[in-house]
C-alpha cells in the first residue's frame, strides 16, 4: 500500500511546529493511566477486535487526560503522558479504520493531521503531539515507543508508560523494535536492513540535541548509534538498506 502524501505530511508537521507550544514541566507525578492499561490488556488477548469493544474506554481515557495540565508534571511524567495520549489516539484511529472496513489508517481522512483532543487549551492532532510535543523532549528512543496502527510500526508495550520507569521502558522498546524486525542483518551480504522509521527520523538519533531534525543521517553514523540496541555482532563495514513500510492495518502488543 502506498504511503502518505509527502507534501501533505510536511505541511502538517510544519503547521504543528509553528502553532503548537513547546512542552513545559513542573514537579507533579503523572496521572493514572489505568483505563489505557485495561485497553492494552484486552488488545493483547483479543487482537484488533478489542478496539471495537473498548472504543468508549479510549474516549473516556482521552477525556480524562484532557483534564490534566501536562505543564505541571515533572519531565519524565510529562513525556510518559504524551506518549500514552498519542498511542491512545493512534489506537482510536485504528479502531475507526477497522470499523469502516478500511485496510489502513491512511484511509481515514485527516487521521494524523486533524485534532482529536484538547489539552491545556490546544486542539491537537497526532502529528502535533508527535512532532511539536514528543520530539521536542529530545529523546530519540521515542521512535521505538510510538505506534501508528500499521504492520511496520513498533508494537505496543503491554502497560502504559510511567514517569518513574520511563528510562527502562524506552530502552526495552528500542531493543524490542530493533530485535523484532526493525534491524535485520543479512550476513552473506553484510547488510543491515533497517526499518524505514530510521530513514525518516535517523537525524533524531545522530543529532538528538537538535530534535526535531529533518536532515538525513549518514547511514554509517546511524548504524553506529543504533548498535547498542541491536542483537548479535555485526561485521565491520556493514552497509545499510531501508525496508519498505507496510501500512496495512494492525495493532499488536509485544
Amino acid at each position: 500500500m502506498d504511503g502518505p502524501n509527502p507534501l501533505a505530511v510536511a505541511f502538517s508537521i510544519f503547521r504543528s511546529l509553528v502553532t503548537t507550544t513547546r512542552p513545559r514541566f513542573g514537579a507533579v507525578p503523572g496521572p493514572s493511566h489505568e483505563i489505557l492499561a485495561g485497553v492494552l490488556d484486552d488488545l493483547a488477548r483479543e487482537g484488533m477486535r478489542a478496539l471495537a469493544e473498548r472504543g468508549e474506554d479510549l474516549t473516556a481515557y482521552l477525556s480524562e487526560m484532557e483534564l490534566v495540565d501536562p505543564s505541571t508534571l515533572d519531565r519524565q511524567a510529562s513525556l510518559a503522558y504524551w506518549l500514552n495520549v498519542y498511542n491512545a489516539g493512534a489506537l482510536a484511529l485504528a479502531g475507526a479504520a477497522a470499523g469502516a472496513g478500511a485496510p489502513s489508517v491512511l484511509r481515514v481522512p485527516g487521521g494524523f493531521s486533524s485534532p482529536f483532543v484538547t489539552i491545556a487549551g490546544e486542539h491537537l492532532s497526532l502529528d502535533a503531539i508527535e512532532h511539536a510535543k514528543i520530539r521536542r523532549f529530545k529523546d530519540p528512543r521515542i521512535h521505538g515507543a510510538l505506534v501508528c496502527g500499521s504492520v511496520s510500526c513498533p508494537t505496543l508495550r503491554s502497560t502504559p508508560y510511567t514517569g518513574g520507569g520511563l528510562d527502562d521502558q524506552l530502552e526495552e522498546q528500542m531493543r524490542a523494535f530493533l530485535r523484532g524486525g526493525g534491524a535485520q542483518y543479512d550476513a552473506p551480504t553484510n547488510t543491515v536492513h533497517l526499518s524505514r522509521v530510521f530513514l525518516w527520523y535517523g537525524g533524531d538519533f545522530v543529532r538528538a540535541h537538535r530534535m526535531p531534525t529533518f536532515l538525513p543521517a549518514r547511514r554509517a553514523r546511524l548504524l553506529s548509534v543504533l548498535r547498542p540496541w541491536m542483537a548479535g555482532d555485526l561485521t565491520d563495514g556493514a552497509s545499510v538498506e531501508f525496508q519498505s513500510y507496510d501500512w496495512g492495518l494492525r495493532c499488536a502488543v509485544g
